[in-house]
């Protein structure tokens, strides 16, 4: 066989065990789960997540997702908490503790910690007879399947199924607190994710910024006004300070003969788009692609026509919204 042919095979035995075992996951998901659940929402302190080795590597993402998620929570390496660590334990926090056999060693003394300061102990284990899960006061079962390695010594499908498991825990708990993506972004306020949930209030510019004129206003000042502010248009509004319309460079083109003698409110075109300063920025670059404009007038929400700023699309693209 090929050697590219050997390296997709192997690829999709791997896949596909993972897959079967997260099925087999799934199906023997039971009340520990629910109970484990349980036992994280009321946590009055964090949720204290460790493991070794492989173990360690996913209960330090399980532990990440959860405080991205709206549950308090981090990483305790087991070995530092037998030389120091241990006191970032206290009454309160709930500890979730993995490990495949459920006999790894260096666990032992963050397991007799839980149990004689009556820390509520959460274990996650291949084997429901280990040391781990006896000690638990919940004990959750993953389903003995085979290494994807082949060998049956590499952690792939148990680490696989840990990952999952702690990633429905994470979103079950989301889902109870109703968490929005407004509160994710409060988590992620930088990176693509915190561009994506940005919302137009946080880009917009405001003020003395924004691009106005009356409607009464010589179109030789709103040329001027244009200029000054750089966003190549200007929005014009009524004797009420509402938005009626905007002045484009298609407007200026289509009345070039005679411009200075109009007045903004006879170049403008009316009833521009807008958007609102709560509306996510992607929206936005949505809007402005589909119309083929670059700037927005954000427009008060509270139906009184007042600007609140101006969006270019540039403003996006720099903060990462594309």
């Amino acid at each position: 066989m090929p050697q590219s042919a050997q390296f997709l095979a192997t690829a999709r035995r791997v896949i596909a065990a993972e897959a079967a075992a997260l099925s087999q996951l799934a199906e023997g998901l039971g009340e520990s789960f629910a109970q484990a659940a349980k036992l994280l929402l009321a946590a009055e302190g964090r949720v204290i997540v460790s493991g070794m080795g492989k173990s360690g590597h996913i209960a330090r993402k399980i532990a990440a997702t959860f405080a991205s998620t709206g549950t308090p929570a981090h990483f305790v390496h087991p070995a530092e908490a037998s030389h120091g660590d241990m006191g970032m334990l206290t009454r309160g926090d709930v500890v979730l503790v993995l490990s495949n056999s459920g006999e790894t060693p260096e666990l032992a003394d963050l397991v007799a910690y839980t149990r004689r300061f009556r820390i509520p102990l959460i274990g996650v284990a291949s084997k429901a007879d280990s040391t781990l899960l006896s000690q638990s006061d919940v004990a959750i079962v993953l389903p003995q399947m085979g290494e994807a390695c082949g060998t049956g010594v590499v952690p792939t499908t148990s680490t696989t199924m840990t990952l999952a498991l702690g990633d429905a825990l994470a979103v079950a708990l989301m889902e109870h607190r109703s968490f929005t993506p407004e509160n994710f972004r409060q988590f992620h306020p930088g990176g693509r994710l915190g561009a994506r949930l940005s919302r137009v209030a946080d880009l917009m510019h405001r003020g003395d910024a924004v691009p106005l004129v009356g409607t009464a206003t010589p179109m030789s000042d709103t040329l001027l006004t244009i200029s000054q502010k750089g966003f190549g248009v200007v929005g014009v509004i009524d004797a009420g300070g509402q938005l009626c319309g905007i002045v484009t460079d298609g407007d200026l083109r289509r009345h070039m003969d005679g411009l200075l003698d109009h007045v903004a409110g006879e170049v403008m075109t009316p009833a521009p788009r807008t958007i609102g300063p709560d509306a996510l920025a992607e929206e936005a670059v949505a809007l402005m692609n589909e119309r083929k404009i670059t700037c927005l007038f954000v427009v008060d929400p509270a139906g009184s026509g007042r600007v609140a700023g101006v969006l270019h699309i540039h403003d996006c693209l720099r903060a990462g919204v594309v």
